[in-house]
C-alpha cells in the first residue's frame, strides 16, 4: 500500500485500527511512534546493486490507555514527515512489537522482537500483511527452479509404459 492510499483511507476513518494477520487487533491505545523514510542500499547474493525505499510506520502499545490517535492526527504526522524528510509516494512498511515463543528443550521462552509487515487496507481496518524473505538472484547464485507437477492420470495417459504395451 502506497503513502497516498494511507492518506486517501484515513480522511474517510473517524477512528484508525491496525489488524495483525492472524485477526487480532492491534490495542486501540497503540501509538505511531515513527514516521519515516527508510533507504536500503545493498548488493544481492548475485552480486547485483539494488536501492530500495520505503515509508515505515512504527506502532508501539504502551500503558496510556487515556490517548487515542485518530486520524487527523497521523495526517499531520505524515505531512510533516513528507515536508522534513521529502518523504514521497513509497510503500509502506509496518513495525509492531511482537511476542515469540521459543521452545528449548523442556523450557518454554517468551521474548519480543520487532515484527515487519506490509500494510493493506479492508475498508474498515488497515491490515498488517505478512512479508518474507527471498532471494533476488535465483538464477545467478544455483536456487533451483520449480518443476511442473504432473498428475499421476495425466502421466499415464500420455506414457508408452501401459499394461498392454508389453514394455514392463
Amino acid at each position: 500500500m502506497k503513502l497516498s492510499e494511507v492518506k486517501k483511507a484515513l480522511k474517510a476513518l473517524d477512528t484508525i485500527a491496525f489488524q495483525l494477520p492472524h485477526g487480532e487487533l492491534v490495542p486501540r491505545h497503540f501509538h505511531v511512534t515513527e514516521v519515516g523514510k527508510v533507504t536500503k542500499h545493498f548488493i544481492d547474493c548475485g552480486g547485483q546493486v539494488r536501492h530500495e525505499e520505503v515509508v515505515n510506520f512504527q506502532l508501539w502499545s504502551a500503558n496510556d490507555y487515556d490517548h487515542r490517535l485518530h486520524p487527523e492526527k497521523l495526517l499531520k504526522i505524515i505531512q510533516l514527515s513528507e515536508e522534513v524528510l521529502g518523504i514521497t509516494d513509497l510503500e509502506i512498511e509496518v513495525e509492531y512489537q511482537m511476542q515469540s515463543h521459543k521452545q528449548e528443550s523442556s523450557i518454554a521462552q517468551n521474548f519480543n522482537t520487532i515484527g515487519k509487515f506490509g500494510l493493506a487496507f479492508d475498508g474498515t481496518h488497515f491490515l498488517l500483511t505478512p512479508q518474507q524473505t527471498d532471494c533476488l538472484a535465483k538464477d545467478q547464485c544455483g536456487v533451483p527452479t520449480q518443476k511442473k507437477k504432473i498428475a499421476l492420470a495425466e502421466l499415464s495417459s500420455t506414457s508408452c509404459c501401459t499394461p498392454e504395451s508389453n514394455c514392463c
